[in-house]
């Protein structure tokens, strides 16, 4: 004796074949849709041109400067092929006080990402954990420091470093510039702090942890990618800065890379090929650092905790 199949249950059968049919031919036609989008996306890949010739053009014209004579410079124009390759603006380079110069960039750039990591986790702990009145004037007097530039203060700052008789020494650049790059460090880390659950904090509370011992075992490190970032952060601020160098410092033995630039330039002539060497070998460094870390600054800097 045949039993007969209900309608419904043939169609409660076809119902997950026909709809995993439709779901392969939604999935292809929106791959072939992507796929068109991508091929004739013409306004995209000319801004893509234009932005390329934009950066190309400038690195093109830095890197080829170094490889040819004063001369040809100024003869043949930037942007002309010349005659004949020479490394002789990197010897130039090499021959001057460009070690000293970038061991004092390096001492600086260090000092001041270790000065700023170690003052901002503390900072940021403070600020996240204590609610109190004072805590949370302290946080916003740190962010009223994002309002003020460091061309405004430079003559007080003048007159502080030298009262501290701290004049013409890389202390003399350390300090001002960690006082500037505190305030987004302290905020990059308040956020990130903010990010870890509370009941982790409660928990070793409870297991009668101390604040310290909270600090360095829990919060450091679910905070690496934002220390990260200011360690990041701050050695780009050290590493470029201008302004400290050139108003508090004034030997060539207290010198660093941005200032030391001027070696290359006199009162009646100027070794451009030469100070483009110096620019390259000045970069090479910094740019190595930000291509390792760049992930963790972009996040850290959109808010993203680094985690």
């Amino acid at each position: 004796m045949k039993t007969a199949t209900r309608p419904e249950n043939r169609s409660s059968r076809n119902a997950p074949e026909k709809t995993r049919a439709q779901q392969v031919r939604n999935d292809h036609g929106l791959r072939g849709r992507l796929r068109a989008a991508r091929k004739w996306n013409v306004p995209a890949g000319v801004a893509s041109l234009i932005w390329l010739v934009i950066v190309g053009l400038p690195m093109y014209v830095l890197v080829l400067s170094t490889l040819r004579s004063r001369q040809s410079y100024f003869d043949s124009g930037a942007l002309s092929w010349p005659d004949s390759l020479t490394l002789e603006n990197y010897r130039k380079v090499l021959e001057g006080d460009f070690v000293t110069y970038l061991v004092n960039t390096a001492v600086v750039t260090a000092a001041t990402a270790a000065i700023v990591i170690v003052l901002s986790v503390g900072v940021g702990y403070t600020v996240v954990r204590t609610l109190s009145g004072t805590s949370q004037r302290i946080f916003q007097l740190f962010l009223l420091g994002l309002a003020i530039p460091a061309q405004a203060v430079i003559i007080p700052i003048y007159l502080l470093i030298t009262e501290m008789q701290l004049y013409d020494s890389l202390l003399a650049i350390i300090l001002p510039v960690s006082a500037f790059c505190l305030p987004v460090c302290v905020l990059i880390l308040a956020g990130t702090m903010r990010d870890i659950e509370e009941e982790m904090y409660e928990s070793m509370a409870l297991e009668g942890a101390s604040q310290t011992r909270i600090l360095l075992q829990l919060v450091v490190p679910l905070s690496r990618g934002g220390i990260s970032t200011v360690g990041v952060y701050a050695a780009l601020q050290a590493w470029n800065n201008f302004l400290f160098p050139l108003i508090l410092t004034q030997s060539r033995e207290s010198r660093v890379l941005t200032v030391g630039l001027y070696d290359f330039q006199g009162q009646f002539r100027a070794d451009i090929p030469a100070m483009l060497a110096a620019v390259v070998m000045s970069i090479v460094p910094i740019f190595i650092v930000y291509l390792v870390a760049r992930r963790q600054l972009i996040n850290g800097l959109m808010g993203a905790g680094g985690r």
